[in-house]
């Protein structure tokens, strides 16, 4: 089971804080995984995210595969 102790800040992306200010934030947790909230409803929850799967995520966004 992923850790849903947050040990760091929420932060945006940098290209979320100009004039589009909808986006996602992400902070670590204990374990190495992220946790997820959206921006404009903070208290709406959280979705914890284990090291694995929060790479594997990267991974694939990095490698286009939901570009459209």
């Amino acid at each position: 089971m992923e850790s849903r102790e947050i040990v760091t800040e929420f932060v945006k992306a940098r290209a979320s804080q100009g004039i589009n200010q909808e986006c996602v934030e992400v902070a670590h947790t204990a374990d190495g995984g992220r946790a997820v909230r959206d921006s404009k409803d903070r208290e709406g929850g959280t979705q914890f995210h284990a090291p694995g799967a929060w790479a594997a995520f990267v991974g694939a966004v990095k490698a286009g595969s939901f570009d459209r």
